[in-house]
């Protein structure tokens, strides 16, 4: 064992990593109540077993599949799940999905734009249309007719005053999504919006392209 898993090791039985045995005391060595090896699947692969260790917060998940393409991609989705459930224990608010967040705030941002009587309108109009692209790309996915779509759900919203209409991805036949149950974490909603902004502000910083091999004349 070494790398990675001796550190996780370390750290679920609260042991410490020593360079030379000589430098082993009582006090650096680490508690676990059960230690097995045990094998699994066609190939009998082995795995070493820890538990009952002393930091019961550091726990393994173990995944098996098919193929490796099938284990990969339930690692990500494993991921994203541990992600969102991160999220919701640092800030538990959520907004609703389906592209209904980025309409409410497209349609909020385009009506103060509207109070706006500096040529800083037009950026907060291009930022309000570059909020809509989301909803219109899951739309597009879904099979419907985006354009039309995006103007139906968006009316709705301001005629009903509903902030929860977006996107039925799912043809459940309604476009309330805190019907259909579609939530999205406000942290993790919040960071999208913002690492897309400062990804805008930084190409726009850019004055000059210069490709490889160009002169300097």
């Amino acid at each position: 064992v070494g790398g990675p898993e001796i550190e996780l090791i370390a750290i679920a039985t609260g042991g410490r990593i020593v360079p030379r045995f000589s430098e082993l005391t009582s006090e650096k060595l680490g508690f676990a109540g059960l230690v097995k090896e045990i094998s699994f699947g066609t190939t009998k692969d082995k795995m070493l077993v820890i538990e009952q260790c002393k930091n019961s917060r550091a726990v393994t998940i173990f995944i098996r599949g098919g193929n490796k393409m099938i284990i990969e991609e339930a690692k990500r989705s494993l991921h994203d799940a541990l992600c969102v459930i991160r999220n919701l224990i640092r800030d538990n608010r959520v907004v609703y999905g389906g592209g209904a967040a980025e309409i409410a705030c497209a349609l909020a941002v385009s009506q103060e734009a509207d109070k706006c009587p500096t040529l800083e309108q037009y950026a907060m109009r291009a930022f309000a249309d570059a909020l809509e692209v989301i909803p219109m790309a899951l739309s597009e996915n879904s099979g419907m007719n985006p354009i039309q779509t995006m103007t139906e759900v968006r009316a709705r919203q301001v005629k009903e005053m509903n902030p929860a209409l977006g996107i039925d991805c799912l043809h459940k036949g309604t476009n309330d999504m805190k019907q259909q149950h579609v939530i999205e974490t406000l942290i993790g909603k919040k960071q999208q919006i913002s690492l897309a902004t400062q990804m805008v502000r930084m190409i726009l910083k850019i004055d000059d392209i210069r490709k490889p091999g160009e002169s300097e004349e």
